[in-house]
């Protein structure tokens, strides 16, 4: 039961954290920005609006939101918040994780590609070309906790994080965290992979996919991202944060301090570097892939 509580608490805390990478951002171009609660209310009056589809796009482009937003919700069944075993666990559940994420890009790619148009269509194959580099990263970091852990489950894997396991291994886990706020800049198409405050067809990657939705369609796809961040984020706070708290509110509040601690990170990172060449974007993933190998092979070697 709690750990349906503390899943439904992330779901509703999601929309925070976008909102708060915008403060910080505002903050440091010396604005007063938005109001952190600024994507709720965005979704909510989305929500009240129609969904209009273009006459060249097919079923694929109206279910693609709903598939999205389902897919996203599911896959938070299986993570792990505040220290807590996961709603749904069994043994190599990050396998089934992945594939989420996959279904999630998957949907994404082929709604931009239905609709026609060539700007969706370049933002597609970058969705695709990135996440096909992204994913490795993932699993070697992924692979390099469960040979530390011994465990194949998402929930057993983060219970098996300590602190003296981090004692044990400093560096390995270090690399692995690099890895990972990598993916996640990626894969939530945050600076330096993506601005996502920009509507530059030459520079966008995942808000060119969604240029043809409304209404009711964009608030889904717009909270399922936010739920996504908020994803990859409880994986490095997770990682970040290894104590037990016997006090399920304690457990709460820290799992909600570094959520929001990562959002400011992510905030000043976003404020501070430039988005990076197109040319060079392979070449910083392919890096985050041989950090996790590197972990890896560290691991092993100490065993």
């Amino acid at each position: 039961m709690k750990n349906m509580i503390f899943m439904l608490f992330v779901l509703l805390l999601a929309p925070i954290m976008p909102g708060i990478i915008n403060k910080v951002k505002a903050f440091f171009a010396g604005k007063k920005g938005l109001p952190v609660m600024q994507l709720y209310f965005d979704i909510f009056r989305l929500l009240r609006k129609k969904s209009n589809y273009s006459k060249t796009t097919t079923w694929l482009t109206r279910i693609a939101p709903h598939s999205v937003f389902a897919a996203t919700v599911f896959l938070c069944l299986l993570i792990p918040f505040a220290g807590k075993e996961s709603v749904v666990s069994f043994n190599a559940d990050f396998i089934l994780a992945v594939y989420l994420l996959a279904l999630v890009r998957f949907f994404l790619i082929m709604a931009a590609i239905d609709a026609g148009s060539s700007f969706e269509g370049m933002g597609a194959s970058r969705e695709a070309f990135y996440g096909a580099l992204a994913e490795p990263a993932f699993f070697s970091g992924l692979l390099a906790l469960i040979f530390a852990t011994g465990n194949l489950g998402f929930s057993d894997v983060f219970n098996g994080v300590t602190p003296s396991l981090w004692l044990q291994y400093p560096a390995p886990l270090a690399l692995v965290v690099c890895c990972w706020f990598i993916v996640l800049l990626v894969e939530n198409s945050r600076i330096p992979f993506d601005d996502p405050n920009t509507h530059l067809e030459l520079t966008m990657i995942h808000e060119v996919m969604i240029l043809d939705y409304s209404g009711k369609d964009l608030a889904m796809l717009e909270y399922s991202a936010a739920l996504k961040l908020t994803v990859f984020a409880s994986l490095l706070v997770n990682l970040l944060l290894p104590w037990q708290f016997a006090s399920s509110l304690m457990a709460a509040a820290v799992f909600t301090f570094g959520l929001l601690l990562l959002a400011v990170v992510i905030g000043v990172i976003e404020s501070t570097f430039a988005r990076l060449r197109l040319i060079q974007i392979p070449k910083v993933l392919l890096g985050s892939g041989a950090l996790g190998i590197i972990a890896l092979v560290i691991m092993l070697s100490g065993k």
